[in-house]
């Protein structure tokens, strides 16, 4: 089978986060830093080998042995230090993470910050979540009891490489499983960082092992019996793939994938609240995000105001260099990235959308792409059918809210939705209509320690965070009589 679990050259699979730009895979892999604010080459990492890579997983599984048997106050000690040591080096880290991904340093510190947070979040709640249980009903000796599987293997996006890795070991290192780091490409730096986070810890040698490994590993990482469960955060493609891998060898998984959020803009809305809501969240992480608001959905009768507004927050915000505090937008992650957004803006336009503010690449050095409003968007569309990686929102315009439900879910995504309508009984009923894994109303779609987090459809399966967290590698063992 060919395996191009980072790599997507179909001009029909828009790129998401797990791509790697073609990098060559094996024991000769280079991973290659490139600053996207300049298009300067920041550092160069060589791969682990295939022996390496063993011994790691051999680590790994020694690990696991030890940490297994501890009580979950001696793992949540462990993770509040893995907090605090988060929180006092935010500023190296968050420069690191701007400086591999472009990410505007204010964002970055936030990232750093909800990393730290997940861990004392996991700290204290997980002894409620697994702890023993008797269901109603079940014989008096009879017990639902919480174990650790083993090996966790986690495959991990460059967008949010602080965030969406410490959300996935969190709750599973808590639960007493070991934890293998497979990064993406361009952010070896932020992932090497992780693994010596850990080691000032004190942890146990090898509970969390980064591997700098290519994409040919990963069928006999997953194959390996040691591996007991994979997490993914990529595109659908990938997603496909290493589900295809972990189906094979009968191993659990969870997945979030793919998103082309739908925001419902109904004709009761506060419109201002709606296009500022609309605008943060498509423009965070330089539009970069699984949930961002890529697709807003607007009532006709009040298209044209709410065109207007989002337009203007779109307008206000700084565009630049994503050292200085000041700037809200940064470069896209690579050069690819940005030139297939731009073809994707280009096609719309051509079919018909009306561009009313941005649509041209910002000329070199540097990745930058503008805060860019499409309207008059309608099936057919890249800006409607694919998912659009960048700072770009796409309007569409429908009748009613019967219509805007409809649209809503012709997508091969279910990620996140929101809702935006002064009458909340009236947008209750409409979320349970509409096919996503999470629906916000009135603000927009964020994730949060303690809520299941993850999509339905193209979108993926399994959760993270919340009680499904924690749950997602666990073997749920009946023992009766005890």
């Amino acid at each position: 089978m060919a395996f191009y679990l980072c790599w997507q050259t179909d001009m029909q699979m828009p790129a998401g986060p797990c791509q790697s730009g073609g990098l060559p895979h094996g024991d000769s892999m280079q991973f290659v830093s490139v600053n996207p604010a300049t298009g300067r080459r920041l550092a160069s990492y060589r791969g682990h080998t295939h022996s390496q890579t063993a011994v790691a997983v051999d680590r790994a599984q020694s690990a696991f042995a030890d940490w297994r048997q501890r009580t979950f106050a001696q793992r949540a000690r462990l993770l509040r230090t893995l907090a605090r040591n988060l929180r006092s080096r935010r500023e190296d880290l968050a420069a690191l993470l701007t400086a591999e991904v472009g990410k505007p340093i204010t964002q970055a510190h936030a990232e750093i910050e909800k990393s730290a947070m997940v861990c004392d979040y996991y700290a204290r709640y997980a002894a409620r979540y697994l702890a023993p249980e008797h269901p109603p009903g079940a014989p008096r000796h009879a017990r639902v009891v919480y174990e650790p599987l083993g090996l966790v293997l986690a495959i991990m996006p460059w967008n949010f490489p602080f965030w969406q890795t410490f959300r996935a070991a969190a709750p599973a290192l808590m639960a007493g499983n070991t934890f293998l780091l497979k990064p993406a490409p361009n952010t070896a730096g932020c992932a090497l960082a992780i693994q010596k986070i850990f080691s000032a810890t004190g942890a146990p040698e090898g509970l969390l092992q980064t591997l700098l490994v290519g994409v040919d590993a990963v069928p006999g990482l997953v194959a390996d019996e040691r591996v007991r469960g994979v997490s993914l955060t990529g595109s659908t493609r990938a997603g496909k793939q290493v589900a295809a891998l972990a189906g094979a060898a009968l191993k659990p998984g969870v997945f979030e994938l793919g998103g082309s959020d739908p925001y419902l803009i109904l004709e009761d809305a506060d419109l201002a609240q709606a296009a500022k809501a609309c605008a943060h969240s498509r423009l965070i992480n330089s539009g970069q995000s699984c949930i961002g608001a890529k697709r807003i959905i607007v009532v006709q009768s009040v298209l044209r105001e709410f065109e207007r507004q989002l337009t203007a927050y779109f307008a206000a915000r700084r565009t630049g260099d994503p050292t200085d505090a000041a700037t809200d937008v940064g470069p896209l992650a690579r050069a690819d990235l940005r030139d297939l957004l731009h073809a994707q803006v280009r096609r719309s336009v051509r079919l018909g959308a009306r561009l009313l503010l941005g649509g041209k690449p910002r000329p070199a050095p540097g990745y930058f792409y503008p805060p860019t409003v499409l309207t008059d968007v309608k099936a057919g569309m890249p800006a409607y059918d694919e998912e659009l990686f960048g700072p770009v929102a796409a309007i569409i315009p429908v009748r009613d809210a019967v219509e805007a439900v409809t649209v809503a879910n012709d997508s091969a995504y279910g990620l996140g939705a929101a809702i935006f309508t002064r009458d909340r009984r009236r947008a209750r009923r409409l979320a349970g209509q509409i096919e996503s894994g999470l629906v916000f109303i009135n603000n927009y779609v964020r994730s949060d320690p303690a809520l299941p987090f993850g999509g339905v459809k193209q979108s993926g399966f399994g959760r993270e965070l919340g009680s499904c967290g924690i749950r997602a590698f666990v073997n749920v063992k009946t023992l009766v009589g005890a």
